[in-house]
């Protein structure tokens, strides 16, 4: 019976370095999942609703945010009442499930920077020929192989990782990464590693390979026109910037289990929840915020809603202490 229940359930112990700090972890979590639940939630609402914002690049960054949206939802919530409540079981198929969907999301957090890097290439290295280029019908020989390429990768090593045997329980993490998971497993696991590896090279290291070819392009024919605009020439640099960050660390949190280094283990942690929540958290300000359309229709936005609530909330607390209201 306790072999079967080894096999089937597992005890998510991350920073369980931190002994009785742990709990302190609950509200800087908390306080990141508020921010990116609300901040995409915001900038999918508004790009949606704004039928001058249905352009290549606006539904790109829209749907950036719903992947940053979706990814937090299947792993912060549980980590949250982990901290608070010290809850870390989890069963073998809830663990799969998750998995699944964290790496799947994860993954397309690259793949939408892709995308949206041969957008900003069509438009400054071929501009007469954009909207052709971006038309859906052509833009689907780029999508279409990209999303098959995460289904199937995701898929084969989820699937693979389900199929081990199980001789401990106790996995150091705060959800369940892949390997991770691996490492608690009896016998060899060279198969499970060396797939890992492959879809490590074939989805985030190859997506900034091709991201960086991209902005080498877009930024030397910039600096050849004669018509250059400083702020196209930042804003490219900053994004090549901020890749090349959430790169790194991605690299670090992927790695870190798969080649023997001195790590401590809530380092690692650290970095495996960074990679996927920091993103969430800031990916709206970078493509949303700085994003002179978006930032005028979200800055309206919240200002109608402002008045929607405000007024609401002085008519309840004059009812509530019995002031006449006024015009």
């Amino acid at each position: 019976i306790l072999e079967l229940w080894l096999q089937t359930h597992f005890i998510l112990n991350g920073f369980a370095e931190l002994g009785d700090l742990r709990p302190v972890l609950f509200v800087p979590f908390l306080l990141m999942f508020i921010v990116a639940l609300l901040a995409n939630s915001l900038l999918v609402y508004v790009v949606v609703s704004q039928r001058s914002l249905h352009q290549p690049m606006s539904i790109l960054i829209a749907g950036m945010a719903c992947v940053d949206l979706c990814l937090p939802v299947f792993f912060v919530p549980k980590m949250l009442l982990s901290f608070l409540f010290d809850w870390k079981g989890i069963s073998l198929i809830g663990c799969l499930v998750q998995m699944h969907f964290i790496h799947f999301f994860g993954a397309f957090q690259s793949t939408i920077l892709l995308w949206m890097a041969l957008d900003r290439y069509f438009a400054i290295c071929t501009p007469l020929h954009y909207h052709e280029l971006m038309a859906l019908q052509r833009f689907l020989k780029f999508i279409v192989p990209l999303v098959v390429r995460n289904m199937l990768l995701i898929s084969l090593f989820v699937s693979l990782a389900g199929k081990l045997s199980f001789c401990r329980n106790v996995m150091n993490h705060c959800f369940c990464e892949h390997m991770a998971l691996v490492e608690l497993a009896c016998g060899s696991t060279a198969i499970n590693n060396h797939v890992g590896l492959l879809t490590v090279f074939l989805i985030p290291v190859f997506d900034f390979l091709f991201i960086a070819a991209s902005y080498i392009l877009i930024i030397s024919t910039m600096l050849r026109s004669s018509s250059t605009s400083v702020k196209a020439l930042h804003t490219c640099i900053t994004h090549a910037m901020v890749i090349t960050v959430s790169l790194a660390v991605a690299l670090i949190a992927l790695l870190s289990y798969r080649i023997k280094n001195e790590l401590p283990a809530a380092v690692r942690v650290f970095f495996s929840t960074m990679y996927l929540l920091f993103p969430s958290c800031f990916n709206p300000i970078i493509y949303g915020i700085r994003t002179t359309e978006i930032r005028q229709h979200m800055l309206t936005t919240l200002t109608i809603m402002w008045l929607y609530i405000k007024p609401c909330g002085l008519i309840q607390l004059k009812n509530t202490l019995s002031i006449p209201k006024r015009c």
